[in-house]
């Protein structure tokens, strides 16, 4: 076949430049061609080009970005391949591409890091943004290496200097360097310097306003490596005023990226406002009443950043200062609440007539509602007297608009404010609600009413209610409502079942769900002709009636049990119609997979359900083999959702079986080893690592023969750089669940698991210097580990092979007393490691006594444990210490 283009051109060294310059803009040209064929060609001469020869492809895309000859289309696509050259969304795959940069010759790397500079100075727009992106995703990987120092400098030093569409340029680059970077890798005389050339970019008499956009824009990147300079006030009140000044403007797009810096001035220095506040309010008023959507949404988020701020400290402290809070509450939301408030509710008349029907929809009334809300969680009692009036003057007004807005008013205020101060209000209200659902003639209203509803039951009707708002006499009423309610239109049927679903939760939460299972045939085949309707496609309406039917299934009681296994049938039915091999077009297939995945997850209720109640068990023991041949069925869709619901129905219906799953492993067991070898779609390998849980507490001893296939497996698992971190937690885990399965016959894979542990072990142990997403992962990573460790102990116990294990103990003495001195593990891995303690000297005996005695600070850990508020870690340190003065005494 002839191509075209002869690879020998871009191969051999001595080639014409000019001629390599012209085919490379042609094949960028050509990939973007609408003939796919004349496109998926050009796509495979480039890739061709970088797998035989990287430098000189990566060489020949930056000089054509640079190059002012070219087509802004090549040019575009060049810096796009470029970016896309030094990063990935997977974390494995940015990692290669960061050290397939890393490794290219230093030469080439500079003449296209000079290309790129170049670029900047272009008088084409979308190339010198595209050169943005690139330097800052090359400035992302050379920095922390001490590479490219002199970036920063050549940026800021001809920023006075050049023309406004350089200096655009420039500060945009900044702006994308402060995103792609971490702080602690630019000094903080480099910082200085950033900040200054961009506050000053944004001042009001920088006469280019696309320079003070990019200014603007650039400082909200920025603001994360501000911490010194908002420590100081002059700094500070600069900032600040010119922050100020640029959201009053005469340019929206400016005065938006102002309120975006103010937003998040808001929650990243929440503790230097005080001097602010006043003024930010009278900025963000003026910017609700007056200003166009996008800015005023901006002007209320401020607020609600305030609010979390403030909900976060008070949760954390519980209200009460000391001098090691962190940050004490300035209670800015309380002192501002009595011209917030009625700000708020302004806003809550401005709706827009679809915004029901569109998932996706947010204005201003939603952002208004939304404040108002977390203004409601803030303050609690504070904010009823200022919102009732609202509510009374406008929920019986002839316009919609009015009764929507009281309505919605009256919902956003019902998660803060506490049972007593709301009880009263809601028992007056209820009624009233119920006939608004039934009789209004706006949709909107019936849309909001039947949220409200739910919110009613969501926070006041549950066990922590002294005072019950549902009673024999009124749940008919309300169910009756309800259930009529989810013919309507579908945004508003959703909100019923939404309502049903938070009615069922309180009864669950009660623990007496009586009141509700009289009518509890009457309610699910409500909720299963939901599920039929044409228009169950619509405003999630399918996927709220089966999660409502889950809830009342799982708060039904042992009088339902006969029904409740009567849905076994008609769920199984239902499921089976969607495995008819119909041929399907893409769209439809969706929607189908979608249904599979509700139907899965609704069996998977029902089993366990039917499975806690041992007289219930047998009813639906006889429809075992369906059950797990359709489950089998459904693995044959290629859809990772389906996979997901499926495996989790077979990890429930392998518990509830018990030792009786057996019979059906030996065809499920290929699609176990397929899950766990589902890299791409991790979830579905997680849950899968959980299932295999589930049939080690099941089957116990009868799991043993496919143990060798199923460690291998997860060996292979943890040791895959391609697999998402999030999986390794559980995977150790599971290695406890074999073990307490199989016993002493875990011998065989402890040469393997063990070092493994180890060094996991030691990885976890060390967190100085972390963020708070790494801390919550390092903590999930040692307690898989302990669980491993525990399950280990507790498999081996009372048999003659407990003298294997001696060998590990010091180490993993030594990572029980590394975490205990880190300070930073959370209560959940604390009863773990605990109890591994326990575990420990429990399966050792008298070996392990002397080297508890050694270990740094076991007896630290466990007074402490002892002393502790939670009762789970303290019953487990008890068991522990008897445990220990066992192995000890002896």
């Amino acid at each position: 076949m002839s191509m075209p283009i002869s690879y020998g051109n871009f191969i051999s060294l001595d080639i014409n430049r000019k001629k390599i310059a012209m085919e490379v803009t042609q094949v960028l040209l050509s990939a973007q061609a609408v003939d796919a064929t004349v496109r998926k060609h050009a796509e495979d001469t480039l890739k061709q080009f970088q797998d035989q020869n990287l430098p000189g492809f990566l060489l020949s895309l930056s000089g054509e970005l640079a190059s002012e000859e070219k087509p802004i289309e090549s040019r575009k696509l060049a810096g796009l391949i470029l970016k896309n050259a030094l990063d990935a969304k997977e974390q494995h795959r940015k990692y290669e591409l960061v050290q397939r940069w890393l490794s290219l010759d230093v030469a080439v790397k500079g003449q296209i890091k000079a290309c790129l500079l170049q670029t900047l100075s272009s008088s084409v727009p979308d190339a010198r943004s595209t050169a943005s992106q690139v330097i800052a995703k090359v400035a992302s990987i050379e920095l922390p290496q001490k590479q490219w120092p002199e970036l920063i400098g050549s940026l800021l030093s001809n920023i006075h200097q050049v023309p406004p569409h350089v200096k655009q340029a420039t500060l945009e680059t900044l702006g994308y360097l402060c995103e792609e970077v971490v702080p602690d890798v630019v000094d903080q005389d480099h910082v200085n310097k950033i900040l200054t050339a961009v506050v000053q970019g944004m001042n009001a008499n920088e006469g280019n306003n696309e320079v003070r956009l990019a200014a603007t824009r650039a400082l909200y990147n920025a603001l994360s490596f501000a911490q010194a300079n908002f420590s100081n006030d002059m700094e500070r009140d600069y900032i600040m005023r010119v922050v100020c000044e640029a959201t009053l403007s005469p340019e929206v797009k400016i005065r938006l990226a102002a309120f975006e810096c103010l937003v998040s001035i808001g929650s990243t220095y929440y503790e230097k406002l005080t001097p602010y506040i006043q003024d930010i309010f009278n900025i963000t008023l003026k910017a609700v009443r007056e200003e166009e959507e996008p800015v005023a949404l901006q002007a209320i988020e401020f607020w609600s950043s305030v609010c979390d701020e403030e909900i976060d400290i008070l949760e954390e402290y519980g209200g009460e200062f000391t001098a090691d809070s962190d940050v004490p509450c300035y209670h800015f939301i309380k002192q501002a609440l009595p011209a917030l408030v009625p700000m708020l509710l302004e806003t809550l008349l401005k709706q827009e007539e679809d915004q029901d029907q569109d998932d996706g929809a947010w204005n201003l009334a939603m952002a208004g509602g939304t404040c108002l809300g977390l203004v409601a969680r803030t303050v609690g009692d504070d904010i009823v007297p200022l919102v009732m009036p609202f509510i009374e003057e406008n929920i019986t007004k002839p316009d919609w608009r009015q009764r929507e807005a009281a309505t919605y008013a009256f919902g956003s205020i019902l998660e803060g404010p506490s049972p007593d101060k709301l009880t009263p209000i809601v028992n007056v209200a209820l009624n009233f609600m119920l006939t608004a659902l039934t009789n209004d003639p706006s949709s909107h209203v019936k849309d909001t009413t039947a949220w409200t509803l739910g919110r009613i039951f969501e926070f006041l009707h549950g066990s922590t209610m002294e005072t019950p708002i549902i009673t024999p006499e009124n749940c008919q009423q309300i169910i009756t409502v309800l259930l009529q309610s989810m013919k309507d239109v579908p945004n508003v049927a959703e909100k019923a079942c939404g309502a049903l679903y938070f009615l069922a939760q309180g009864y669950e939460d009660l623990g007496s769900s009586s009141s509700l299972m009289p009518y509890f045939q009457e309610i699910v085949q409500s909720l299963l002709n939901v599920t039929h309707r044409e228009d169950a496609g619509e405003s999630r309406l399918r996927t709220a009636a089966y999660e409502t039917l889950n809830e009342v299934v799982r708060c039904s009681t042992e009088e339902t049990a006969r029904l409740v296994s009567e849905l076994v049938q008609v769920i199984m039915a239902e499921l089976h119609k969607t495995l008819e091999g119909q041929k399907l077009s893409s769209d439809e297939r969706e929607k189908q997979n979608e249904l599979q995945g509700l139907l899965c997850g609704c069996l998977q209720v029902i089993i366990q359900k039917l499975g806690a109640s041992n007289t219930a068990k047998y009813a639906f023991m006889q429809y075992g083999d369906q059950i797990m041949n359709l489950l089998l069925r459904v693995f044959a869709c290629r859809s990772a959702t389906v996979h997901e619901e499926a495996m989790l129905a077979i990890g429930a219906f392998a518990y509830a079986t018990g030792p009786n799953f057996a019979i059906f492993l030996p065809e499920f067991y290929k699609y176990l080893e397929m899950g766990l070898q589902n890299f791409e779609e991790y979830q579905v390998c997680a849950v899968t690592v959980g299932v295999v849980g589930d049939i080690c507490r099941a089957l116990e001893g009868k799991i043993l023969p496919y143990c060798d296939g199923i460690m291998t497996q997860l060996l292979k698992d943890l040791s895959s750089n391609q697999l998402h971190r999030s999986v390794k937690p559980p995977i150790f885990s599971c290695f406890g669940d074999i073990a307490l399965a199989i016993g002493e016959n875990f011998e065989k894979y402890l040469m393997y698991a063990m070092p493994m542990l180890q060094s996991a072990a030691e990885l976890s142990a060390h967190t100085s210097g972390v963020d708070d997403e790494m801390i919550e992962y390092t903590n999930l990573l040692r307690n898989g580990i302990l669980e491993a460790y525990s399950g280990i102990f507790q498999g081996f116990k009372n048999t003659p092979k407990t003298q294997l294990l001696f060998p590990y103990a010091p180490h993993i003495l030594q990572f029980l007393d590394s975490i205990y001195m880190e300070k930073d593990m959370d209560d959940v891995v604390m009863k773990t490691a605990i109890g591994v303690l326990g575990d420990l000297a429990d399966t050792l005996g008298s070996n392990a006594g002397s080297l508890i005695q050694q270990s740094v600070s076991s007896k630290d850990f466990l007074n402490e444990c002892l002393s502790s508020d939670d009762h789970l870690i303290k019953e487990s340190a008890e068991w522990a210490r008897l445990a220990i003065s066992r192995a000890i005494s002896v």
